[in-house]
C-alpha cells in the first residue's frame, strides 16, 4: 500500500492528539460492538439458567410445603396469605406495562416517539450519507465536528429507547436477537468509542438504513396508509431500498478499507454511490464491469448477495410495478372550485346512459351551465366512455369508487354538492333488485349528509314507497324519484285519450336544437314544434292583480311566450302548482310561471316586461331589463285600491289581500303623484275588476278552472265551487254520501274490489258485448315476467276530472297468470274487463273489437329477459304489425247494432243535456288495421323502423325524428332521461309533468298505497270533490263548431286568443294530418304533433288542437241517457267543456235555444256536430256559443260516415279515416 492509500485509511489532525504511528483503531470501534452484544446475550443466557435451575428447586420445596399444610392445623391460613401476596402486581410489572404504553404507539405520547425514533434513524442515516465523502477512519474533534456531535445526540436518544423496549419486551432473548436490536448494537457503542479515542471510524453505521423497514408501519400510525394495496407497496418497497442500501454500505466498507489478512494493501476508493450503482446492476444481472469489487470479502459478499438480491428483484420489482399499475386511475379525490357547482352522478354509469345525459344537461338552449358533473362509478370507464369524458373535460369528472363507501363520498365532496342525481339501469332483467340497489344508494349518502339533495331514477312504482322509510328523504329539500314506469305508463295513458300527447309532452321536456328545413314538408313544421321547451321564470311585477287568462293572453301575443301554468301561494302560504287556472286567480307579486319557449333567453321577456317602457313595442327580442324605477308593487297598491270590490264600496281595508300589500295600498307614497297613464289604466283595471268581481260573487256563475296542488305533486287546496251551492240536481248528485265512487283523496273513480273471475270474458261474451269506443290493451308477459305496473296505466284513465259515463273501458288481453299477479293493483277499478288469450291471435283481437276501439296499447313484459337488444321489442313489433295487416267487414258493425233495436246514444240531438262539447258523431267504419289507432311501447329506440313499412328512417335516425315517435305511434322509455337533468335545474317541471300525465297521483295517495298496496274508498265531502275541478287535456276539432270558420286558412293565434277569452281553454298545440300541406284528393291519414305554433301559423279543416279544458259540472247531467257507459276518446273525452254553470236567469233563453235547435235539427240533418248554450267569461257579453270537439281519426265533414257498431251497455259512434 502507497503513501496515498495510508492516507485515504487514516488522516491524522494537528488539533487532535492522535496516535502519531497511524495505527488504525477500527478493532476498538468494533471490538466495543462484539462486547456489547454477546455480553448481553451472555446474561440472558445466564439469567435464564439461574431461573430455570431456581424454578425447579422452588417446585420440589413446594411440593414438600404443600404436604405440610395439609398435615398441619394452619395451612390454609398461610396459603391464602401466599395466594394473596402473589396477587399484587410488582413495580416491575408496572414499569413493564408503562413502557409497552409508550413504545406500542397506542397513545398520542406513544405515537409521537414513534414516528420521533424512526425521523432521528433517517436523520442518523443521512450523516452517514455525509460522513461517506470522507475516509473511513479519521481524527475528529467532538467538541468542533457538528455531525459529531448530533450523531452523538441522535444515539442517547436510541440508547434511551433501546431501554425502553428492553423493559417492555416479554422475552429477552427474541428482543435482543431482533434487527432494530442489532441495529442499535452495531451504530450505538462506536459513537461513544470514538468520543473516548478522539477519532471516528465509519464502520457499520450503515445498518441504520434497516430502519426504512418500518416505513409502513409509521405510515399506518399516521392514519395515511388505510389500504392493503397501499401498505403492501410500502413494504416492498421500503425492504427492497433498505437491503440495497445496507448491501452498498457493506460493500463501501470492505473495498475502502481492504481485506485484513493483506494488511490492507488491496483497497480501492470508492464512493458510496458508486457502491449502490454496483448493487443495482448486480442485482438486475446487468454487470457492466466498470465498477468492481477488488476485495475478497467484497467479492464473497457478492456471490451470496446475488443469490439473495437476484430472488429479491425477480419478486419484488414486478409486483411494485403491478401494484403500482393497478392503482385506481381515477382514485383522486375532487377539488372544489370557488364560485362553481358541482353534482354527483352515480348509479348506472354507461356509456348510452352518460351521452344521453351529457347531451341535454350541457344543452346549449340552457343558460350558461356553470355546473361541474362528477361521475362516481366502482368499474373503471372503457375507452368510448373515457373518450366521452375527455371531450367533455372542462365540465367532467370521473372517480373510481362506490357511493356505499363512505371515504369515496369524502373524496367526491358529496357534502358540497348541490345534488346527487342516480341513474337506473333500465334494460335490467330484474327491476326489483335494481331499484333496491338505488335505494341502498340513496340511504348511504343520506346517512353521510342527511341534507344532500337527491334525484334518483326508479323503475318499479311499488319501490317509491321504500323511499318514505328514510328519515331524511323530503322533498320539500329537492328529494324526487322520478319513476319510469309511472310516466312511461301515464304518458301511454294520455295517448289513448289525446293521441299524439306523449310526443308533445316527451318533446318539451327535451332539450333539442333547432333543425331548419327549407322545403315544405311535415317534418319541417313538426322540426319547429321539437324547438321548443318548457322553462319557468318569475313573472314581472306589471303582472300583479291580472287573472290568468289575461296575462296567457298577453305573453302569447306580446312576448311570443304560451304561458301554461303558475306557481301560486295561498294565504297560508303554501305553494301550488295551478294549470290554466281561471279569472278567480289574480298574480301575486313573484309568481313563477312554467312556459313553453324555444330559448331560456326568452322566457326572461316575462321578468323584464314593464307595461310603461315597452307596452309599444312591437318586436319581443326588444324587450330587455329597463331602468324603470317604477315600484314593483301592482296597480292596486300604487293606487291605494282595495282587491276585493266589496271592501272597495264598503270603504274599508281589504282582508283578501295580504298584509304587506294592505299596508302598501292604504299608504302610499308621498311625493310620487300618479301619471296620466297610470291613472288611466288604474281606472280601467277597477271596472275591470268589479265586472270579475260581480261575476264572481254569483254562485251561479262560479268558474270552472283548474285544480290548484299544495305540494309538488298535491291535491287541490283551493276551492273554486262551493258543493252547497251546485244547482239541486247535481248537488244530489255530487253530494250522495252514502255511496263511495271516489278513492279517499277524491282523484279517482273507485269502486269495491272485483275478483279476476268476474271481470273475466271468453270470446263469445267479448263478441256479445260489441265493445266500442274502449281501449285495449294488448299485455305480453307469464308467470315469470317483473310486473310493469298497470296500475299507472289504468290511474290517469280512471281520473276523476272524468264523469262515470266518460270513462272509457279497457279490455286486457293476455296471459291471465300474468294478469293475476297485477289484479291485486287493478280491482278497484271500474269498467276493466280480461280476455284471457295472446295478442298475436286474430280471434282475440276480433273478439274484442279492435277495429272499433278508441286505442290500442301493446306492451310487453318481456323485454328486458333477452340479451340481444335487437330483439328486446320482437312480441310489440310482430302484434303491431299482426293488428295493422287486419281486414274488418264495414257492415258488421251496423248490423249488429240495428239487431239491438235501439239508437245509440247521443244521436238524440233535441237532448237538452247533450252538451255539444260531449256531442257524440257519426264515424266511418275501420275496414284495415292499419286506421286502427295504435301506441306500441319499445325498449330499443332503432326497433321503432319497423312500425311503419311507409316511412323512409334511416336506422340510425334518432327517435325523436322517426315518424312513428312525431305521428305517437311510438313510445320509448329512453325519452325519459331527460327529465334528470329538467328536475336538477328546475324541480316544478317534474311536478308539472306528474300532474299532467298521472292524472293526479299525490304524496298522500302514494303514502296510502305504500301502507295497504290499493286504492281506499271515500265518501264524497266537499273537499274530495273539489279536487275533481282540474283541467285534463283534449283535443278541438276545427271543421264544425265555433271555431269552424278559423279552420279553413285562419291563423292559429286568433284560435288561441277566442279560446282562452269564451271557454278558458288554453289551447298548445296541433295534430295535423301528415299530407295536409300537399292539398291532395287521397290524403295518408296519420297525423304528427306540431308544438305551440305561431300566432301566424296557417290553420286547414281536418286540424285536431290539444287544448286544456276545464273540469264540467254540467256533463254529470246527461247521466239518464249515458250513466255506465263509456264513450270514444274523440268524443266527450276530448271535448271542451263548458266555462261557467248556467245562470238561473238564463235558463229561460237555454229553452228557447234548445228548441230552435230541435227546429234547426229538422232540416239540417246532414250536420254532424251538436250545439248548445255557452257563456264567455264577460257577463256583458253573455250569448250563445256552439262549439264541436272532433275525434282524433277524422278527416272533413263531407267524407262518408256511418254509425258504428255499439254495445248494449256502451254504445258510442265514432268516425274514422281512411289509411292511405
Amino acid at each position: 500500500m502507497d503513501v496515498t492509500d495510508h492516507f485515504t485509511l487514516f488522516v491524522p489532525s494537528h488539533d487532535v492528539r492522535c496516535d502519531i504511528a497511524n495505527q488504525k483503531m477500527w478493532w476498538a470501534f468494533l471490538a466495543s460492538s462484539m462486547v456489547t452484544f454477546f455480553g448481553g446475550l451472555f446474561i440472558i443466557l445466564l439469567w435464564r439458567t439461574l431461573k430455570y435451575l431456581w424454578t425447579v428447586c422452588c417446585h420440589c420445596n413446594a411440593k414438600k410445603k404443600e404436604v405440610h399444610r395439609i398435615t398441619t392445623g394452619d395451612g390454609i391460613k398461610r396459603a391464602d396469605r401466599e395466594d394473596a401476596a402473589a396477587s399484587e402486581v410488582g413495580w416491575m410489572t408496572s414499569v413493564k406495562d408503562w413502557a409497552g404504553v409508550m413504545i406500542s404507539a397506542q397513545t398520542l405520547t406513544g405515537r409521537v416517539l414513534v414516528v420521533l425514533v424512526f425521523a432521528l434513524s433517517i436523520g442518523a442515516l443521512v450523516i452517514y450519507f455525509i460522513d461517506s465523502s470522507k475516509p473511513i477512519e479519521s481524527c475528529q474533534n467532538f467538541y468542533k465536528d457538528i455531525t459529531l456531535q448530533t450523531d452523538m445526540a441522535f444515539n442517547v436518544f436510541f440508547l434511551l429507547y433501546f431501554g425502553l423496549r428492553f423493559i417492555a419486551a416479554n422475552d429477552k432473548l427474541w428482543f435482543w436477537l431482533e434487527v432494530n436490536s442489532v441495529v442499535d448494537f452495531f451504530t450505538v457503542p462506536p459513537v461513544f468509542v470514538s468520543v473516548y479515542l478522539s477519532r471516528s471510524w465509519l464502520g457499520l453505521r450503515f445498518l441504520r438504513a434497516l430502519r426504512l423497514i418500518q416505513f409502513s408501519e409509521i405510515l399506518q400510525f399516521l392514519n395515511i396508509l388505510k389500504t392493503s394495496n397501499s401498505i403492501k407497496l410500502v413494504n416492498l418497497c421500503s425492504i427492497f431500498i433498505s437491503t440495497w442500501l445496507t448491501a452498498a454500505g457493506f460493500i463501501h466498507l470492505v473495498e475502502n478499507s481492504g481485506d485484513p489478512w493483506e494488511s490492507f494493501k488491496n483497497s480501492q476508493a470508492l464512493s458510496y454511490w458508486e457502491c449502490v450503482y454496483l448493487l443495482m446492476v448486480t442485482m438486475s444481472t446487468v454487470g457492466y464491469g466498470d465498477v468492481y469489487a477488488k476485495t475478497t470479502l467484497g467479492r464473497l459478499f457478492m456471490v451470496f448477495f446475488i443469490l439473495g438480491g437476484l430472488a429479491m428483484f425477480a419478486s419484488y420489482v414486478p409486483e411494485i410495478i403491478e401494484l403500482i399499475g393497478n392503482r385506481k386511475k381515477y382514485g383522486g379525490s375532487y377539488s372544489a372550485v370557488n364560485g362553481r357547482k358541482h353534482i354527483v352522478v352515480c348509479g348506472h354509469i354507461t356509456l348510452e346512459s352518460v351521452s344521453n345525459f351529457l347531451k341535454d344537461f350541457l344543452h346549449k338552449d340552457r343558460d350558461d351551465v356553470n355546473v361541474e358533473i362528477v361521475f362516481l362509478h366502482n368499474i373503471s370507464p372503457n375507452l368510448e366512455l373515457e373518450a366521452l369524458f375527455k371531450r367533455h373535460f372542462t365540465q367532467v369528472e370521473f372517480y373510481q369508487g362506490s357511493v356505499l363507501n363512505p371515504h369515496d363520498l369524502a373524496r367526491v365532496k358529496i357534502e358540497s354538492a348541490d345534488a346527487c342525481l342516480i341513474l337506473a339501469n333500465k334494460y335490467c332483467a330484474d327491476p326489483d333488485a335494481e331499484d333496491a340497489s338505488n335505494i341502498m344508494r340513496v340511504i348511504s349518502i343520506k346517512n353521510y349528509h342527511p341534507k344532500i339533495r337527491i334525484i334518483t331514477q326508479m323503475l318499479q312504482y311499488h319501490n317509491k314507497a321504500h323511499l318514505l322509510n328514510i328519515p331524511s328523504w323530503t322533498w320539500k329539500e329537492g328529494d324526487d324519484a322520478i319513476c319510469l314506469a309511472e310516466l312511461k305508463l301515464g304518458f301511454i295513458a294520455q295517448s289513448c285519450l289525446a293521441q299524439g300527447l306523449s310526443t308533445m309532452l316527451a318533446n318539451l321536456f327535451s332539450m333539442r336544437s333547432f333543425i331548419k328545413i327549407e322545403e315544405d314538408t311535415w317534418q319541417k313544421y313538426y322540426l319547429e314544434g321539437v324547438a321548443n321547451e318548457m322553462y319557468t321564470e318569475y313573472l314581472s311585477s306589471a303582472f300583479v292583480g291580472l287573472s290568468f287568462p289575461v296575462i296567457c293572453e298577453l305573453c302569447y301575443v306580446k312576448l311570443k311566450l304560451l304561458l301554461i301554468a303558475i306557481e301560486y301561494k295561498s294565504d297560508q302560504r303554501e305553494s301550488s302548482t295551478l294549470i290554466n287556472p281561471g279569472n278567480h286567480v289574480k298574480m301575486q307579486e313573484g309568481t313563477l310561471g312554467f312556459f313553453i319557449a324555444s330559448d331560456a333567453k326568452e322566457v326572461k321577456r316575462a321578468l323584464f316586461y314593464c307595461k310603461a317602457c315597452h307596452d309599444d313595442i312591437t318586436d319581443p327580442k326588444r324587450i330587455k331589463k329597463c331602468g324603470c324605477k317604477k315600484s314593483k308593487t301592482s296597480i292596486y297598491k300604487t293606487m291605494g285600491l282595495a282587491c276585493c270590490f266589496r271592501c272597495c264600496r264598503s270603504g274599508r281595508c281589504c282582508s283578501c289581500m295580504p298584509v304587506s300589500v294592505r299596508c302598501s295600498s292604504t299608504s302610499p307614497r308621498r311625493g310620487n303623484p300618479p301619471s296620466a297613464v297610470s291613472v288611466s289604466d288604474c281606472s280601467s283595471a277597477v271596472r275591470a275588476f268589479e265586472e270579475d268581481q260581480q261575476s264572481a260573487l254569483s254562485p251561479k256563475k262560479k268558474q270552472r278552472n283548474g285544480g290548484t296542488r299544495n305540494s309538488p305533486n298535491s291535491s287541490p287546496k283551493i276551492m273554486r265551487h262551493d258543493p252547497l251551492l251546485i244547482p239541486g240536481s247535481e248537488q244530489i248528485e255530487t253530494m250522495d254520501e252514502n255511496i263511495k265512487k271516489y278513492d279517499s283523496t277524491g282523484m279517482f273513480h273507485w269502486c269495491p274490489s272485483k275478483d279476476i273471475e268476474k271481470v273475466l270474458l271468453t270470446r263469445s261474451e267479448a263478441a256479445m258485448t260489441v265493445l266500442s269506443g274502449h281501449v285495449v290493451v294488448c299485455i305480453f308477459g307469464d308467470v315469470k315476467s317483473a310486473l310493469i305496473g298497470l296500475r299507472n296505466f289504468v290511474m290517469p284513465l280512471r281520473a276523476s276530472n272524468f264523469h262515470y259515463h266518460e270513462l272509457k273501458h279497457i279490455v286486457f288481453v293476455g296471459s291471465l297468470e300474468y294478469l293475476k299477479r297485477e289484479w291485486e293493483t287493478l280491482h278497484n277499478f271500474p269498467k276493466v274487463s280480461i280476455l284471457p288469450g295472446t295478442p298475436l291471435s286474430r280471434a282475440d283481437l276480433r273478439a274484442v273489437n279492435i277495429n272499433l276501439c278508441d286505442m290500442c296499447v301493446i306492451l310487453s313484459a318481456n323485454q328486458n329477459n333477452i340479451d340481444d337488444a335487437s330483439l328486446q321489442d320482437k312480441e310489440c313489433i310482430l302484434a303491431s304489425l299482426n293488428i295493422k295487416s287486419m281486414q274488418f267487414d264495414d257492415s258488421i258493425g251496423v248490423l249488429q247494432a240495428n239487431s239491438q233495436g235501439f239508437t245509440p246514444p247521443g244521436m238524440d240531438r233535441s237532448s237538452p243535456e247533450n252538451s255539444p262539447v260531449h256531442g257524440l258523431v257519426r264515424q266511418t267504419s275501420v275496414t284495415t288495421g292499419a286506421n286502427i289507432p295504435i301506441i306500441t311501447e319499445l325498449v330499443n329506440d332503432s326497433n321503432v323502423q319497423f312500425l311503419d313499412q311507409d316511412d323512409d328512417d334511416d336506422p340510425d335516425t334518432e327517435l325523436y325524428l322517426t315518424q312513428p315517435f312525431a305521428c305517437g305511434t311510438a313510445f320509448a322509455v329512453s325519452v325519459l332521461d331527460s327529465l334528470m337533468s329538467a328536475t336538477y335545474f328546475n324541480d316544478n317541471i317534474l311536478t308539472l309533468i306528474r300532474t299532467l300525465v298521472t292524472g293526479g297521483a299525490t304524496p298522500e295517495l302514494e303514502g296510502l298505497l305504500a301502507e295497504e298496496n290499493a286504492l281506499r274508498g271515500g265518501y264524497s265531502t266537499p273537499q274530495t270533490l273539489a279536487n275533481r275541478d282540474r283541467c285534463r287535456v283534449a283535443q278541438l276539432a276545427l271543421y264544425d263548431g265555433p271555431f269552424a270558420d278559423l279552420g279553413d286558412g285562419g291563423c292559429y293565434g286568433d284560435l288561441f286568443c277566442k279560446a282562452l277569452k269564451t271557454y278558458n281553454m288554453l289551447c298548445f298545440g296541433i295534430y295535423r294530418l301528415r299530407d295536409a300541406h300537399l292539398n291532395t284528393q287521397s290524403q295518408c291519414t296519420k297525423r304528427y304533433v306540431i308544438t305551440n305554433p305561431p300566432y301566424a301559423f296557417e290553420l286547414v279543416p281536418s286540424d285536431l288542437i290539444f287544448c286544456l279544458m276545464q273540469f264540467d259540472h254540467n256533463a254529470g247531467h246527461s247521466r239518464t241517457s249515458l250513466c255506465h257507459s263509456s264513450h270514444s276518446s274523440h268524443s266527450s273525452s276530448k271535448k271542451s267543456s263548458s266555462v261557467h254553470s248556467i245562470p238561473t236567469a238564463n235558463r229561460t233563453n237555454r229553452t228557447k235555444s234548445r228548441d230552435l235547435r230541435d227546429k234547426q235539427n229538422a232540416t239540417m240533418i246532414n250536420r254532424v256536430g251538436q250545439e248548445k248554450t255557452w257563456f264567455t267569461d264577460e257577463p256583458a257579453k253573455t250569448h250563445l256559443r256552439t262549439m264541436q270537439l272532433r275525434p282524433v281519426n277524422t278527416l272533413t265533414v263531407n267524407q262518408i260516415s256511418q254509425n258504428k257498431p255499439t254495445s248494449s251497455l256502451i254504445q258510442p259512434i265514432r268516425e274514422a279515416e281512411d289509411e292511405c
